[in-house]
């Protein structure tokens, strides 16, 4: 049990936080991520502005669609008209390279430790920047994966060249029937495979992640462990935030580090062994490349 008085830390210069993270991260013998919609953003997968204008315009000024993250939940009257957005929207969030280095910034950083990734992106980011699959638990889904509707089994389907096929025969906001993906089993519509309701497929390939973990974790129980909690926003911290809290509380060892503008903040039980950063993380990490190792 936490209590609600939270604890944001005084504001040293980015310089000084840089080097304590940096030091915490060296010291540990294990590295927890936990990264939420935030990290992507600061990569430059914007969801709105002008990226959205750049990408959705038309759509915008069809349907009246103003980001791209509502726009996933628009009622499209029909399927060719639902999978035009939607394969757009897989194609510049998922099998596009993030603008900016921010993921390739955090593995140059880890990639000598122990570490592990939870994540409630789904734009795949991580393996892109080259990352480790084996090292990685994308638990709210992954816009690379489709799964049945209904959903009949508990399969995913890989859809980059259904998805590339529906980008280049898209014409006035709607891709050929034919191109229209049903499960192969029951026929129903396929679906995104992700988290949004009780119909979410986790296959084998999320139980597999999850595993591992469920196995990295216990070996974070008594070591020198660092959670460090990147961009995680208020809609689901029961996922990565208040874990990491309960997880550092627990051992004595850990150290807590929150990297994230404007909600970087920590319990006051843990305000001993925290680091709070309220910086852009694309800026936080390259303060750790540059000004990391002037520790104080």
């Amino acid at each position: 049990m936490f209590f609600k008085t939270q604890t944001r830390q005084a504001r040293p210069s980015l310089e000084e936080q840089a080097a304590r993270l940096r030091q915490a991260i060296e010291e540990a013998d294990a590295v927890a991520i936990g990264a939420g919609a935030g990290l992507s953003t600061a990569a430059g997968l914007t969801y709105s502005g002008e990226r959205f204008e750049r990408y959705f315009h038309d759509f915008r000024e069809k349907y009246g669609i103003t980001d791209i993250y509502s726009g996933g939940f628009y009622p499209f009257p029909t399927l060719e008209e639902y999978w035009a957005w939607w394969s757009r929207h897989i194609w510049v969030n998922r099998y596009q390279d993030a603008p900016k280095p921010v993921y390739k910034q955090l593995l140059d950083l880890v990639r000598d430790k122990d570490h592990f990734v939870l994540t409630t992106n789904a734009d795949h980011q991580f393996q892109r920047s080259g990352f480790d699959k084996e090292r990685l638990f994308y638990t709210q889904g992954d816009y690379g994966l489709w799964q049945c509707s209904k959903p009949c089994r508990a399969k995913t389907y890989d859809n980059e060249e259904a998805v590339r096929r529906m980008l280049e025969t898209q014409a006035e906001l709607k891709i050929p029937s034919e191109l229209t993906p049903y499960c192969p089993v029951c026929g129903k519509p396929m679906t995104m495979n992700l988290r949004a309701d009780h119909t979410f497929v986790q296959d084998d390939g999320w139980y597999q992640a999850q595993a591992r973990y469920a196995a990295f974790l216990r070996r974070c129980e008594t070591s020198r462990a660092l959670f460090l909690e990147l961009g995680v926003g208020a809609n689901t911290p029961g996922i990565i935030r208040y874990p990491f809290w309960q997880m550092a509380a627990r051992n004595p060892n850990a150290v807590y580090a929150c990297v994230n503008l404007g909600e970087a903040f920590a319990p006051r039980e843990l305000a001993a062994r925290s680091i709070c950063i309220d910086a852009d993380i694309g800026e936080a990490l390259s303060a750790l490349q540059t000004h990391g190792r002037m520790v104080s």
